[in-house]
């Protein structure tokens, strides 16, 4: 669900500090950009939406959340927006349980 590897490198790349910011953008605007995806939007609207949301999660290391993303920016039409938001849900879940856990720095 979270690839905790790409958590640690970011957060060794941009210090912990910058990262609780950066985590916490990315948080705000995905629950944001969340908000206004509903089934009634036009296809290129929602593959466009899930580009970013995409790219986002990417970055931030939420695997199956991006993967979703991914399928419904190739097939907006057939996108699955719940599964989509409830993945965001647990994954951001998961997110901040994980967090607590996770070192400081790599070692070495």
């Amino acid at each position: 669900m979270i690839d905790w590897d790409r958590v640690q490198a970011l957060r060794d790349e941009v210090g912990a500090d910058d990262f609780a910011e950066v985590a916490g953008l990315f948080l705000e605007e995905v629950d944001e950009a969340l908000g206004g995806l509903t089934a009634g939007l036009a296809p290129a609207a929602v593959s466009s939406a899930l580009h970013f949301l995409k790219g986002s999660a990417l970055n931030l290391g939420f695997a199956e959340f991006a993967r979703l993303c991914q399928e419904g920016e190739r097939a907006p039409e057939k996108a699955d927006l719940a599964a989509v938001q409830a993945t965001y849900i647990v994954s951001k879940a998961a997110f901040a349980k994980g967090m607590a856990r996770l070192p400081l720095s790599r070692v070495g």
